[in-house]
C-alpha cells in the first residue's frame, strides 16, 4: 500500500483487529502493528454481551455456532445461602450472553483482516507508519501508553485467575454457574455450542498463594479440589492444561491526546467476576468509530487526531467504564471480608436482589450491554 495511512493501530488482539475492520468499513486506511506470536493452546473464553455480538456480527467475524455458546440461565451462589438466578426467558432475550472460544474468534478476525484491502499488517519490528491518528491497543502493560504519560495505574487484588477447559459428567444445558466463597470466585461457563455439550470453561479467582498451590497440583488432585469448591454439583475433569494470570483494577491517567487514543486493556482492566472485560474493550471500538464517523457539520474540518474530537470518545467511555469498575471492585471487596457480619450482609443482599424484579432486571441489562 503506497498511500498514507489515516489510522495506525498498535496491537493486533481482538480489540485492535475489531477496530481496524470497523474503521476500514468507513473507508479509512489502517496500519495494524502487531508482533508475531507463535501459535499455542489458549484455554481462555470470553462472555460476550448483546452489544459485542452485534458489533462482531456486523463485522462478519462472529464465530460458528460450536464456538459461541448461548447462556440461557446463570445461577450465582453466595457463601451462606444467598442465591441469584438470571433467566433468559424471564428477560425476553435470545441469551444472557455468549461464551466465545478465544482462538476461534481470533482466527475469524485474522481472516477478515487479511481480506480487507484497506488494512495493512505491519510487524512490530518495522518502522511505525505515520498516520493522522494512532490508537494504542497493546494491553495493560503498553509501553506506548506509558510513553505518552498515560500508563495504567494498577490496584492489585492479590489474586490470580486460573483458567482451563473441563468436561462434566452431564450436559451443561446452557447454564453458567458461579460461586462466591472464602474470598474466591469460581465460574463454570458453558461451551461447545449446544445445550447437550459437556464442555465447560473454568475461571477461578483465588489468592496468589492458593493459585500457586493449585497450579502445582497433579491433575487428579486439582480436580478433587475443584469438585469440592463446586460442592460436587458437576463432577468435573480437566480437558486442557491450566493457565493463570494476576488480577488487578487498572485505569489510565489519560485516554487521549493530540493524535492518539487508548482502547481496550491499554485504557482499563477490571476483575473478571462479571465477565465484562472484553465487552468494555469492544464498546471502546464502537464508540471511537462512531465519534470518527460523526465528523461533519460544524466539525467537518477537524482531523482524525483532533484532541477535541477524541475527548468526546474519552468522556463517553470513561463514564461507562467507571460504572462497571466500581461495581466489580465493590463486589470483589464485599466477598473478601471474612467477618460474619459482612457474610450476613452480602448473602442478605443477594436474596434481596433475587426477589426484587426491577433491580434484578436492571443488573441483567447492564451486564448485557443494554444500558
Amino acid at each position: 500500500m503506497t498511500t498514507p495511512f489515516d489510522v495506525c493501530i498498535r496491537g493486533g488482539g481482538i480489540v485492535g483487529q475489531s477496530l481496524a475492520l470497523q474503521l476500514a468499513s468507513q473507508r479509512l486506511r489502517v496500519a495494524l502493528v502487531s508482533a508475531h506470536t507463535p501459535a499455542q493452546a489458549d484455554v481462555r473464553a470470553y462472555a460476550l454481551n448483546v452489544a459485542s455480538k452485534n458489533l462482531l456480527t456486523a463485522l462478519r467475524v462472529w464465530p460458528e455456532a460450536e464456538h459461541a455458546t448461548p447462556v440461557r440461565r446463570m445461577d450465582v451462589w453466595g457463601d451462606a445461602g444467598g442465591q441469584v438466578r438470571f433467566d433468559q426467558a424471564a428477560l425476553g432475550c435470545d441469551a444472557l450472553a455468549w461464551i466465545v472460544d478465544v482462538p476461534a474468534l481470533e482466527q475469524r478476525l485474522a481472516d477478515a483482516v487479511g481480506y480487507q484491502p484497506l488494512i495493512e499488517r505491519v510487524s512490530a519490528d518495522a518502522p511505525v507508519p505515520k498516520a493522522a491518528l494512532e490508537v494504542v491497543c497493546e494491553g495493560r502493560h503498553s509501553a506506548q501508553g506509558a510513553a505518552r504519560g498515560a500508563a495504567l495505574v494498577f490496584q492489585p487484588y492479590g489474586q490470580r485467575a486460573i483458567a482451563a477447559r473441563l468436561q462434566a459428567a452431564q450436559p451443561h444445558d446452557g447454564v453458567a454457574r458461579q460461586w462466591f466463597a472464602n474470598g474466591e470466585v469460581l465460574a463454570l461457563l458453558p461451551m461447545g455450542g449446544g445445550a447437550q455439550s459437556k464442555t465447560l470453561a473454568l475461571v477461578w479467582s483465588v489468592s496468589n498463594a492458593r493459585a500457586d498451590a493449585l497450579m502445582a497440583l497433579p491433575p487428579a488432585e486439582f480436580e478433587q479440589r475443584l469438585n469440592q469448591a463446586t460442592r460436587g454439583d458437576a463432577q468435573l475433569a480437566l480437558a486442557s492444561e491450566r493457565a493463570s494470570w494476576p488480577l488487578m483494577l487498572g485505569k489510565a491517567t489519560r485516554w487521549v491526546g493530540p493524535g492518539w487514543a487508548l482502547a481496550g486493556d491499554a485504557a482499563h482492566c477490571i476483575h473478571p467476576l462479571a465477565g465484562q472485560g472484553l465487552n468494555l474493550g469492544l464498546a471502546d471500538v464502537a464508540e471511537l468509530a462512531c465519534v470518527l464517523a460523526a465528523r461533519g457539520g460544524a466539525d467537518y474540518w477537524r482531523g482524525l487526531g483532533d484532541p477535541r474530537l477524541l475527548r468526546r470518545y474519552e468522556r463517553a467511555r470513561q463514564a461507562d467504564v467507571a460504572k462497571m469498575s466500581v461495581l466489580t471492585d465493590q463486589l470483589q471487596r464485599l466477598f473478601t471480608h471474612p467477618e460474619s457480619h459482612w457474610q450476613t450482609l452480602r448473602n442478605t443482599a443477594m436474596r434481596a436482589v433475587e426477589h426484587s424484579g426491577p433491580v434484578k432486571h436492571w443488573l441483567a441489562r447492564q451486564a448485557m450491554g443494554l444500558g
